[in-house]
């Protein structure tokens, strides 16, 4: 079945507390294992639905959020899926209630999840909840809303991309200048809904009888293998032995470049003679990543077919659509769907690579178990993060495919941006946590805490001419910190992996895709150190493990020559 004829109904939420409550009744009234066993997965059964529901209506609607039927219902759901968790959280309650758990075959991650579901939810904050929901989408509907005039065309934020990145620098500069007056025109809106985000989640925590909305968000997140004194010492570590190497980087880039001070409309440009292209439209990039998929293997080849044959893709950038990319599983089809905004730049390619991951493992893991629990189709986002940001890298050998003559270039700018990526993502997650520890700062200060962290995380952003910038605007474009919030850090931790992962395949260990095919069948079934050791490469948490990664890395990219590209 194809994307567009999977259908979707709504589930009214009165039938959904009448159904789901008997379910529940039926569970709760089940003392012997294998009843309770069967009944637990024909809730699971409805759970499925329920959520390939409200996953279709959340893709439809974010393909096009002028769409007045998908807007409305999404609208429904941003409202009414805080009342169904009410539910979510008897079910989980009276799993771990039940005196015979040790006797099911349900994996412990299961339980473990239920548990900190617990930790974040009761009846109280539902309308908290319900506020927090259509914020986020308010912040989603404002971005996707821009139309930028340059040079007498309009733009949205994804189309006028490439003209950021232009070999011409005053053109680069005006681009950059046009997408900066985007934010500063709605700078009011974006600090209004940002200000009344972070209140609205300290309340969220302080009503659960959390001290703040930090020690809230890592149970909502299900660190269940580290805390934050773990993260203040991996923190340490970035600073110590990544920012300096990127630092390096951006130096080299200057040298390149010919330029006295790298700008802001600079950082992003690589090559004096351009940031290498992919060669051809999505029709061909797609065709490209579908021979590659097949030449890695006969199980990514099949999953890619999948792709293709049932259109589980929304790619170009086009007016209304939402920004950015992801991977979405659709849990009753056992699909994964990908939706980006192609712009011609190199980002096409890592939205092939990248969100092709993630779908490869939501493809893996349904395969190797056909009767999965909905919260084990993906394991916690940092080791979700491995599965994407692996591929990127053991894509590299068939580059030349996608880049032609600009393939050295994908590949330095590649080992080049995810290291100087590490100390950003420090930067958004070190941010946050400073906002929720000191929910009353004003939205001043604020901007002033993110352009205080950017200095010391990414010191090489000069933003001299670009007022919003300077005062520390930036994080308006970051997504995660409006929408899903202590999410970044996870980014950083599995490119951490994915660089070791890249390491062993320099090295041609053979065992390396091996293993990442094996923790993408894994699923949700193991927590992230267990999944480590499953993939045999280091945590990120260990000492030295990040100089070791930084030094290696920084030999890949001597050995590329681009000093003349």
């Amino acid at each position: 079945m194809k994307f567009t004829e999977m259908p979707y109904v709504r589930l009214e939420l009165e039938d959904i507390k009448k159904d789901y409550g008997a379910l529940l009744d039926e569970l709760e009234s089940k003392e012997d294992p294998q009843d309770f066993e069967k009944v637990f997965f024909k809730i699971n059964d409805y759970r499925t639905h329920l959520q390939t529901m409200m996953t279709l209506c959340m893709i439809r609607h974010s393909i096009d959020t002028s769409d007045e039927f998908y807007t409305k219902e999404q609208d429904y759901w941003d409202e009414n899926s805080p009342l169904i968790a009410v539910y979510e959280d008897r079910f989980m309650n009276i799993c771990l209630a039940y005196p015979k758990r040790n006797e099911l075959s349900i994996p412990k991650t299961f339980f473990l999840g239920a548990e900190y579901n617990i930790k974040c939810f009761d009846e109280k904050i539902i309308e908290d909840c319900q506020k927090e929901n259509k914020l986020i989408s308010e912040y989603g509907k404002l971005k996707a809303s821009a139309k930028i005039e340059f040079d007498g065309n309009i733009y949205n934020l994804a189309s006028i991309r490439p003209l950021a990145l232009s070999n011409d620098r005053e053109t680069r500069k005006r681009a950059n200048e046009a997408i900066n007056k985007f934010y500063s025109d709605n700078e009011a809106e974006f600090d209004r809904i940002f200000d009344e985000l972070v209140h609205i989640r300290d309340t969220i925590a302080k009503k659960m009888g959390y001290k703040d909305y930090v020690e809230f968000g890592y149970y909502k997140m299900w660190r269940f293998d580290y805390d934050r004194k773990m993260v203040e010492n991996y923190r340490k570590q970035v600073l110590n032995d990544i920012v300096p190497v990127a630092h390096k980087i951006y130096m080299k880039q200057k040298e390149r470049l010919g330029l006295d001070k790298l700008k802001a409309w600079d950082l992003d440009y690589t090559f004096k003679t351009g940031n290498p292209k992919p060669i051809g439209n999505k029709e061909k990039l797609v065709e490209v990543a579908r021979n590659m998929y097949h030449q890695m293997g006969e199980e990514t080849g099949a999953y890619f077919d999948l792709m293709c044959e049932e259109e589980l893709f929304d790619l170009e950038t086009k007016p209304n659509k939402q920004m950015g990319g992801y991977m979405a599983p659709i849990p009753e089809y056992k699909r994964p769907f990908i939706f980006s905004n192609f712009n011609g730049t190199s980002g096409d390619v890592d939205v092939l690579t990248h969100e092709a991951g993630h779908g490869l493992q939501t493809y893996l893991t349904y395969k190797a178990h056909p009767n999965i629990i909905l919260e084990l189709c993906s394991p916690t986002m940092e080791s979700c993060e491995i599965h994407s940001m692996s591929m990127e890298f053991f894509a590299h050998p068939y580059m030349q495919d996608f880049f032609g003559k600009d393939t050295t270039k994908y590949l330095y700018s590649h080992i080049a941006d995810a290291l100087t990526f590490i100390p950003y993502g420090i930067l958004v997650d070190h941010f946050q946590h400073e906002i929720y520890e000191n929910p009353n700062m004003s939205k001043e200060e604020r901007k002033a805490t993110w352009r205080k962290l950017e200095k010391i995380y990414c010191p090489d952003r000069d933003f001299e001419g670009l007022d919003l910038l300077e005062r520390g605007g930036w994080f308006y474009r970051q997504g995660h910190i409006f929408e899903s919030p202590f999410y970044y850090i996870d980014y950083t931790l599995a490119q951490v992996c994915a660089l070791q992962f890249f390491v062993r395949s320099l090295k041609n260990d053979p065992k390396a895709f091996t293993d990442y095919l094996e923790i993408c069948r894994v699923g949700g079934y193991e927590t992230f150190l267990d999944i480590l050791k499953i993939a045999n490469i280091k945590s990120p948490f260990e000492d030295g493990s990040l100089k070791e990664i930084a030094s290696m890395m920084m030999n890949e990219l001597n050995k590329l020559d681009v000093k003349d590209l």
